[in-house]
């Protein structure tokens, strides 16, 4: 069994994901495995390096590691206002800001998909209404992004993430109206470290399932190093990349150099289930201890 668990594991790094086929006790062992390869991975040389940010990755709602690799950014940067944007955000369950607002931040999510995001409204409905959270349904293009972002956000927040399977590039060059501090970018790790590479503007782009998508990693570190950011990191998945604003980055906060070279991290979707807890994601109306303490309730 165990060989054959080896076997769709390698299906799962080609892109595979379909696990329908498995029970409870093959998806167990197949989670083992995994995560056993993901403990390999970050116990390896190149993740030894404290200034280098993969050792301290986990996910409570991100796709792989994300969550963890925020927090421990702004643990070394210090905080902000606690504000974010994130487009591509889904139904909310699983994106790189979730856990940022049961941390008691503000943020606007915006996403096309018109179904995901009515589940979103009424699934985070509470924090909807305290004004804690902004949903905005739009499919984002040059001419709309800054008046989406700035009816809600203007200046100073504390993270930008940006994932929409097409025109990223296109539309983070565009966005003028806030200052992140932190940004979060997928890449297209199909085209290495090196090559500078950026898909063509398409107002109609709809992503295909393909390596047709977005840009380079290397297209992200010049276009964010000309806005002043340094590139101090990506997801152990390949996926996201992590951009710091150059007066925050200080002289041995993160690993040097600021590169794609440096940071570039080859594509690994399949490590997802190793890095994720065995639950399943949810929702629902929650309160802090600290706040019922105080109350006496």
């Amino acid at each position: 069994m165990l060989g054959k668990l080896r076997r769709l594991v390698w299906t799962l790094r080609d892109g595979q994901k379909d696990l329908s086929r498995l029970n409870r006790t093959q998806q167990a062992l197949l989670w083992s495995e995994l995560r056993r390869e993901y403990r390999s991975l970050i116990e390896s040389e190149r993740f030894r390096d404290p200034k280098r940010l993969n050792g301290f990755g986990y996910s409570l709602y991100s796709q792989a590691d994300e969550d963890g690799i925020l927090a421990e950014i702004f643990r070394r940067i210090g905080p902000g206002p606690r504000t974010f944007v994130e487009f591509g955000c889904g139904n909310g369950l699983e994106n790189n800001s979730h856990a940022l607002l049961l941390d008691g931040w503000r943020g606007l999510w915006i996403d096309a998909d018109a179904a995901q995001l009515s589940r979103a409204e009424r699934r985070f409905g509470d924090l909807v209404a305290s004004e804690r959270l902004h949903i905005k349904g739009a499919l984002i293009d040059k001419g709309n992004i800054n008046a989406l972002i700035g009816a809600v956000f203007q200046g100073e927040i504390d993270l930008l993430s940006v994932d929409i399977d097409g025109n990223d590039f296109h539309i983070l060059q565009q966005i003028d109206c806030i200052a992140p501090r932190v940004i979060v970018v997928e890449y297209n790790a199909r085209k290495g470290p090196a090559i500078d590479w950026v898909m063509a503007y398409n107002d109609h782009h709809s992503w295909d399932g393909t390596d047709y998508f977005g840009a380079s990693l290397k297209a992200y570190e010049l276009l964010l190093k000309e806005r002043g950011y340094a590139l101090v990191g990506c997801s152990i998945s390949g996926v996201n990349a992590f951009f710091v604003r150059d007066e925050l980055v200080g002289a041995d906060l993160f690993s040097a150099p600021f590169t794609a070279e440096n940071h570039y991290e080859p594509q690994r979707k399949h490590l997802r289930m190793g890095i994720h807890t065995a639950h399943g994601r949810s929702y629902g109306p929650w309160q802090r201890a600290e706040t019922l303490l105080e109350s006496g309730a």
